[in-house]
């Protein structure tokens, strides 16, 4: 009972219910939406990758399996309950427990300059417009031209005005953008939106 009740999807749960707006999600994602993540990047060539949101680092573990052996990666987490969990299962990964609206200092500050690609598991759905818009901004700052940025998104939120303003915003960022088929093992079920600069 002990070891249920340290699972990371018990943990999710209670961070989600603590704030909503800000974790956005009931359980970590499944290895069937982390694997869509990663389809289709060229991470073996990547210079440099950022990861915003890890949580508890659903992704990080694909993300780690594409990188070559001299690309820079770093996670930005604000969640600290997340950030402790993410340092014991990834020691060696650096990780920020920081916003990813400061991603241009973070990287100064670890020598990492324009990043080849973006994956990110921020709730975008919950997100006021501003935050959306100031987290855009900020990672036209660090993403190199022809970059990609990758996230995704509940099937059931599409119809959320912030998920709409969301989806309306990304054509001003980006040059092309498509949208995965839906992962069905996933809770809930997902999309994956692949974004290129």
């Amino acid at each position: 009972m002990v070891s249920i009740l340290q699972s990371a999807a018990v943990k999710f749960l209670k961070e989600f219910i603590s704030n909503p707006t800000s974790i956005g999600a009931i359980a970590p994602s499944s290895a069937g939406l982390a694997r869509a993540m990663v389809e289709g990047l060229d991470l073996q060539s990547a210079e440099a990758v950022l990861e915003y949101g890890p949580g508890t680092g659903a992704f990080t573990e694909y993300i780690l399996r594409g990188l070559g052996p001299r690309a820079k990666f770093a996670a930005i987490e604000l969640n600290s309950r997340f950030a402790a969990e993410f340092r014991v299962r990834y020691p060696r990964v650096s990780l920020f427990e920081d916003s990813v609206a400061n991603a241009r200092k973070i990287c100064d500050s670890a020598g990492i300059g324009p990043v080849d690609c973006i994956i990110s598991g921020l709730p975008w759905a919950t997100f006021p417009s501003t935050l959306q818009v100031t987290i855009l901004d900020e990672m036209m700052n660090v993403l190199k031209p022809g970059g990609s940025f990758v996230t995704f998104g509940y099937v059931h939120s599409v119809c959320l005005p912030p998920a709409r303003k969301f989806a309306a915003r990304l054509p001003t960022y980006f040059n092309s953008i498509s949208k995965s088929s839906i992962v069905w093992l996933n809770l809930p079920p997902a999309f994956v939106l692949r974004c290129r600069r």
